[in-house]
């Protein structure tokens, strides 16, 4: 019998990305000044990104796209705590297959959804008309990793699973999509990242106590653990780009 995979629950992240308060603010700002009547989040999680776009922009109408039923009902209940349920709809489907428009669009750590960053951006760029928005939060290399490196990561990972910040620019451009802000996380941000994901499984299995579930857990933070400080810590990064459509030349 195939065991269920130990997940994470996400409890202890405001979002499930590297991403400061100070930076999610900046991000919100920006993106609201535009007043996008608009805004579908792929790969939403729990929202709260989408729910900050809202709440700074009281004239916008919001979508999250999440397969995640549980992330989703969370995100729900966040908007109807905070007077914003008449704005924000979430959506259980997968991200590639919400094809409406808008006039801002924002995915963050979700472009696996269409098989790779190329294919997402092409996606985001026919989703928002020229002049609209697409905030885009993803993984590239600092630097390149080592072979002894990269057997330390994730099964099968490979030098070509991520650009670096500059073909990740690259990648958007050839998009139809212009840079107009590039925001490369900190090392501090990422660390506390990691950690909030961590202690999600810690907690989990010491309210557990001794037996089979809580060694599960256990075992699957120290796996996640390993690759982050013995495989891709100091190495992979994570940048946001707010990015404009415009028309292909």
């Amino acid at each position: 019998m195939t065991e269920t995979p130990v997940k994470n629950t996400y409890s202890r992240l405001d979002f499930n990305a590297p991403m400061s308060p100070e930076r999610a603010r900046s991000l919100v700002e920006r993106v609201a000044a535009v007043a996008p009547a608009t805004v579908t989040d792929y790969g939403c999680g729990w929202g709260e990104l989408l729910l900050r776009v809202l709440e700074a922009a009281p004239a916008t109408t919001g979508t999250g796209v999440d397969t995640d039923a549980g992330l989703l009902e969370r995100g729900r209940e966040e908007a109807r705590k905070r007077g914003l349920a008449d704005r924000a709809a979430f959506v259980a489907a997968p991200a590639d297959t919400v094809t409406g428009p808008a006039d801002l669009a924002v995915c963050v750590g979700a472009s696996h959804a269409w098989g790779g960053t190329g294919q997402a951006l092409r996606f985001l760029r026919d989703r928002v008309p020229a002049g609209g928005t697409v905030l885009l939060g993803e993984a590239f290399w600092g630097r390149r990793p080592s072979a002894g490196e990269l057997a330390a990561m994730w099964p099968d990972a490979s030098a070509d699973d991520h650009p670096d910040l500059g073909g990740l620019v690259d990648l958007a451009i050839g998009a139809g999509l212009r840079p107009v802000a590039v925001d490369p996380v900190t090392d501090a941000e990422w660390d506390a990242f990691e950690s909030a994901y961590l202690a999600d499984f810690e907690y989990r299995a010491l309210a557990l106590g001794d037996g089979p579930e809580a060694d599960r857990l256990r075992e699957r933070a120290d796996a996640h653990r390993n690759a982050w400080l013995r495989g891709y810590r100091g190495i992979l990064s994570f940048a946001y780009l707010t990015l404009v459509a415009v028309d292909p030349a």
